[in-house]
């Protein structure tokens, strides 16, 4: 029994710190699907359906991935298998730009959220944002976070936000129609069905951190090939049903409501539980909100600077690969990689004062870097179930891979999400170069699972953490 609640614990603290980012991404997804519709409230439920349903079909590809990385790996162990090793640096360039994209829109989020409780803010949205980027930056640079930390937060949020969810069953619409809200008359069904198509590749933003569970998974060093297996699987599953619950719950509720796009120093999020919520709720809603996003933001500033760290030459560490510069191999004495951790903070200032700290903007370049490294891991699954004569699973995989690359191309016709892409191509070109020119040295396919390992080593999730 001891060990089945040490398990236990094990397993909720993992699960829980692992799905804080696609959680947290309801904060910003919802309202981002509203947007892409005009503010057409009657096609917010079928959109969000729609992007819970692809994600349902992301996770069971990534559950297949997962039963064949169990020592963690994800998408660049998958590709380098299929495709060579050098075609893992494209996950990898995917990965760096996401980290960085997840730093910036969770604290523009979080700022979001700030301001929608004290609208006098506005005008210092830029800076807060800012001045978050320093503060995560700042915790992080003191050692890692530990796992718990981030799982409580989530937890938290989760039961506030079922909260907020109950009491908007028994809230009543809005009395007045916000002139956010399209009153136009009803287009037709076909062309319901394509606005719908076309907003839901926005919304797909809630689809990231779905497939940390099938790298994080390496960090659970106790655990055989069979306990992470159904670590992660499991995580998958939960992660799924707890996005799946509260997005659906949201949109159904503010489409019943009258709850539209929101004015400025607003979000929809806010302006749904201050309408359905007791003020102490409120308040606590939007609080557990933006430090949950906070948390993501955290996340990323772990696992951005551990990646550059596998990747740097460092002739004492068994985890690298030797291809950047020994700075980014450098710790402090908390253990935690600071040059990595100074870039990816100057480039998340970067991007969010670019962005006017507008997390609605930068939504629309969020789900471009995820995306490419989803299709290219179902890639290499196809091969490999084609291979394998598994014809079910084989259309299962082409199936996935065909929604991806839509979702992919509809968001990257929009013009500047092509920027998102740019880069990770870029990044993963500039590494492939290093590693070439290094002499190809091996680990680069399974390097996502030994940065995750070299993280472990200093920050070991333990069920007495």
């Amino acid at each position: 029994m001891p060990l089945l609640r040490s398990r236990a614990v094990l397993f909720l603290a993992f699960a829980f710190a692992v799905m804080a980012d696609p959680v947290s991404s309801v904060a910003y997804a919802v309202e981002a699907a509203l947007h892409a519709l005009g503010g057409r409230l009657d096609l917010l439920v079928a959109t969000m359906g729609l992007v819970v349903a692809i994600i349902a079909l992301v996770v069971v590809n990534y559950r297949a991935l997962i039963a064949r990385y169990p020592e963690g790996g994800g998408a660049s162990a998958a590709v380098g298998e299929a495709f060579g090793d050098g075609w893992s640096f494209v996950p990898v360039g995917a990965l760096v730009v996401d980290f960085v994209l997840t730093i910036a829109i969770s604290v523009s989020a979080a700022a979001s959220a700030v301001i929608a409780y004290v609208p006098a803010l506005e005008p210092w949205r830029l800076l807060i944002a800012l001045v978050l980027v320093a503060l995560v930056a700042g915790l992080c640079w003191f050692g890692h976070l530990g796992r718990i930390v981030f799982a409580l937060m989530t937890v938290v949020f989760v039961g506030v936000a079922a909260a907020v969810l109950i009491f908007s069953a028994f809230a009543a619409p809005l009395d007045a129609t916000p002139a956010s809200i399209s009153t136009a008359a009803d287009p037709g069904m076909l062309a319901g069905l394509v606005a719908v198509v076309l907003a839901f590749p926005v919304a797909m933003a809630l689809a990231t951190g779905v497939e940390a569970p099938s790298t994080a998974i390496a960090q659970l060093g106790e655990l055989g090939d069979d306990g992470r297996r159904r670590f992660g699987q499991l995580t998958l599953w939960l992660t799924l049903g707890i996005v799946g619950v509260i997005t659906l719950g949201l949109a159904t509720q503010a489409a019943r409501l009258g709850v539209g796009l929101p004015d400025d120093g607003s979000t929809l999020i806010a302006d749904f539980a201050r309408h359905v919520a007791p003020a102490p709720v409120f308040a606590l809603f939007q609080l557990m909100t933006a430090l949950l996003l906070l948390a993501a933001a955290s996340s990323s500033f772990q696992a951005g600077p551990g990646l550059l760290k596998a990747l740097a030459v460092h002739p004492g560490q068994a985890h690298a690969v030797g291809i950047l510069p020994a700075a980014f191999g450098r710790v402090n004495s908390r253990h935690t990689p600071y040059w990595g951790l100074v870039l990816f903070a100057a480039l998340a200032m970067a991007v969010v004062a670019a962005a006017g700290a507008d997390d609605q903007r930068l939504v629309l370049f969020y789900a471009v870097a995820v995306f490419l490294s989803f299709l290219s891991g179902l890639l290499a699954m196809t091969r490999f179930t084609r291979l394998a004569g598994q014809r079910k699973r084989f259309a299962l995989n082409v199936f996935g891979s065909v929604v991806v690359a839509f979702t992919l191309v509809v968001n990257l016709a929009r013009g500047w999400p092509l920027v998102s892409l740019v880069a990770a191509v870029l990044i993963a070109g500039a590494l492939r170069m290093l590693w070439v020119r290094a002499g190809r040295p091996e680990g680069i396919r399974s390097i996502a699972s030994l940065a995750e390992k070299a993280e472990a080593e200093t920050a070991a999730i333990t069920p007495d953490q």
